[in-house]
């Protein structure tokens, strides 16, 4: 298990469209990015998504760990639109 992204001090979040079928209605498209840094959310995001992502991308940001991810620093989460899903990958960063 690798745990080189958990330790003292917060971590930015950035989260990257990997996947999306049917028709985002907020027009997400694979590559988009947006930087959650405690104090700012940098890009344009889905309120749905973000509504159902704030709670991995608070664990994440404060040192969580989950005991299924064999890799602490990155995480995915699906949109919570089962029609036209988006899925987006949550990485740890150093903050900037």
């Amino acid at each position: 298990m690798t745990d080189e992204c958990v330790g003292d001090d917060p971590w930015d979040i950035i989260c990257r469209v990997k996947s999306q079928e049917g028709r985002c209605a907020a027009g997400h498209k694979v590559g988009d990015t947006i930087r959650f840094t405690g104090m700012e959310v940098e890009g344009m995001i889905c309120i749905s998504a973000l509504y159902s992502m704030i709670p991995k991308v608070y664990a994440m940001r404060y040192n969580a760990r989950f005991p299924w991810l064999n890799d602490q620093c990155v995480a995915t989460h699906a949109c919570p639109d089962g029609f036209n899903p988006v899925i987006f990958e949550l990485e740890r960063k150093k903050r900037v």
